[in-house]
């Protein structure tokens, strides 16, 4: 139990500050003045982007139904798969969004409605997974079962609600990128 604490008090701080900072940075790059990417077209990272989401949603699925199985190793790959994955859209993301000028969305009616909706809290529980996850893995590599079950009983539905809409928000925006 020493051990753990001595772990909480290292890594249970860093959560907390990577959980501020991540969303901070994010929200300061995309509002920076647009970088140039040199030789690389960035137009394809929506794209990109997308299929990544949908592999993380798969990857999601796919580590609940290895747990309910009692497979925890193909569960911690599925789940490691899905946090990597969701790094590397966050990346990609802030790059593309760095790069290039705001694609404003052009429908109308109900559809607008439905499509600040679903990208306001696609957005604000963006924010929220990221904390969740990082304890959710945290303490499951830790293996402390019972505080994982509780926290991952949150941020399953809010990741893969967040995996979900970013196709979503990436389709019913696509026919406005130039």
């Amino acid at each position: 139990m020493k051990t753990q604490n001595l772990k909480d008090k290292y890594f249970v701080p860093l959560i907390w500050g990577l959980s501020i900072l991540v969303p901070l940075a994010v929200a300061i790059l995309l509002y920076m003045p647009e970088i140039r990417v040199n030789g690389f077209n960035v137009k394809i990272l929506p794209t990109l982007n997308a299929g990544i989401n949908f592999t993380v949603s798969i990857l999601l699925i796919l580590g609940v139904y290895f747990i309910k199985q009692k497979n925890i190793k193909l569960h911690k790959v599925c789940m490691l798969s899905a946090f990597v994955l969701s790094s590397i859209f966050l990346i990609s993301y802030v790059i593309y969004h760095a790069s290039v000028p705001e694609t404003r969305f052009g429908g109308q009616g109900i559809v607008r409605y439905i499509y600040f909706f679903v990208l306001i809290t696609h957005i604000i529980l963006a924010t929220l997974v990221v904390p969740l996850a990082l304890f959710s893995i945290y303490r499951g590599l830790n293996s402390e079962i019972v505080l994982h079950k509780k926290i991952v009983k949150y941020t399953f539905p809010i990741w893969l609600y967040v995996s979900v809409t970013g196709v979503i928000v990436y389709l019913m925006i696509s026919p406005y990128y130039t």
